[in-house]
This record gives structure tokens, C-alpha cells and sequence, in this order.
């Protein structure tokens, strides 16, 4: 029964995630675009582990390939390697340490992390991709490629922080997260962590705004 509870709650995710990707897709700097997968995938992480992380973000980034994705095997790749980077690095540190200060240290490292190692596919692959010098993506690095996975990190951090207990708190509900799969926790979410969420949320979308040359 508990099986097929999480795998249904797992194709949930996996729906929703795709649903986003696929539909939800804004401008932050030049032609790289962010859209919130990361932070569906991300709860699941932190529900069910860095495994189950994984799992979502490949049959996504599948799914996308064969539907609405215009970039091939390579777009999955990147995908794949971008949403795992961040998504079960932040599960794995937080099936470590299932506290706040666990999730929000998970959270950190996902994003220094995913920046880091999305700097060196994208050096090693875009050109490839692309067909553009590699000194082209050099001269990208900071004012483009750096910046985006920065924001898209930190983003998806403070949307996870905001969404995740009430997640949680639903699924228990519905009786499709066996309750022993956490620890006893408050099930509201704290006033600090909503007002600091929407701040951050609030200051990448600035920042943003100013990568597009708005203010």
C-alpha cells in the first residue's frame, strides 16, 4: 500500500513538473529562460530522497524531449544533469539532516553547486550545440550564464522553503505520503520563512528586471 501510494504521488509530481516546464517558461537574461520544475522535483527530494529525486528528473526531462522541447538528446542531458545537480544534491543533504537548518543548508550547496557544475557543460557543450566558439561562452560566463543559474537556484530555494510544509501537510492528508515518512514537525509554515521567502522571491525578480535591462 505504501508503494503505490509514493509511486502515485511520484507520477504527480512527475505530471506537474513536466506541466511547468512545459508552460511555465520566463526570460532572465538573453535566450536562457527559467521555469519552476526544479521546485516540484526539489519537495519530491525532500519527501522521498535524492533517488526518487533523480527518477523525476529524468522521465521529465525525457518527456520534455519528446514533446515540447526543440533541443534533442542534448537539451535532455542538460536537463538531466542541471536538474540533479541542484535537485538531489538538496535531498541528499536533507535526508541527512531532516531540520530546517538541513533543508536550508541543502538548499545552499544545491545552488553553489548546480551553478558550478552548469558552468562547465554548458563551457564544454554549448559550443558544441550551438556551433559558436568556446571563447563565446567564456565571454557569456558572467554576464549570462553564471547570473541565471544563480537566480534559478536561489529562486527555486525560496519557492521550495514557501511550498514545501503545505505540500506535505496536503499529501498527509490525502493519505498519499505514508505518515512515518517524517519526522514529527509543526505542520504551518513560520512567519519568518514566508516573509523571507517572498523577499528573496521579490529580489530576483528584480534582479531579473535588471538583467533585462528594465531599471
Amino acid at each position: 500500500m505504501q508503494t503505490t501510494r509514493k509511486i502515485t504521488t511520484l507520477a504527480m509530481i512527475c505530471a506537474i513538473a513536466f506541466l511547468l516546464a512545459a508552460f511555465v517558461r520566463f526570460p532572465v537574461v538573453l535566450f536562457l529562460r527559467y521555469d519552476p520544475k526544479d521546485v516540484v522535483i526539489t519537495i519530491g527530494g525532500f519527501l522521498f530522497g535524492p533517488v526518487a529525486a533523480l527518477i523525476v528528473t529524468v522521465v521529465v526531462a525525457l518527456l520534455q524531449m519528446v514533446t515540447v522541447s526543440a533541443t534533442g538528446p542534448i537539451g535532455a542531458i542538460m536537463n538531466i544533469v542541471s536538474g540533479a545537480a541542484f535537485c538531489c544534491t538538496a535531498a541528499f543533504i536533507y535526508s541527512k539532516k531532516r531540520t530546517l537548518k538541513g533543508a536550508v543548508l541543502g538548499l545552499i550547496v544545491a545552488t553553489i553547486f548546480a551553478t558550478g557544475v552548469m558552468v562547465l557543460w554548458n563551457y564544454l557543450v554549448t559550443p558544441v550545440f550551438m556551433g559558436i566558439p568556446r571563447q563565446d561562452v567564456v565571454d557569456l560566463l558572467i554576464p549570462a550564464f553564471i547570473p541565471f543559474n544563480l537566480i534559478s537556484g536561489i529562486l527555486n530555494s525560496a519557492l521550495v522553503m514557501l511550498l514545501y510544509k503545505p505540500v506535505r501537510t496536503a499529501l498527509k492528508a490525502s493519505n498519499l505520503m505514508p505518515h512515518n515518512n517524517e519526522p514529527a514537525q509543526k505542520g504551518k509554515i513560520s512567519a519568518g520563512i514566508i516573509i523571507t521567502s517572498l523577499f528573496i522571491i521579490a529580489t530576483c525578480v528584480l534582479w531579473i528586471l535588471v538583467l533585462q535591462g528594465v531599471f
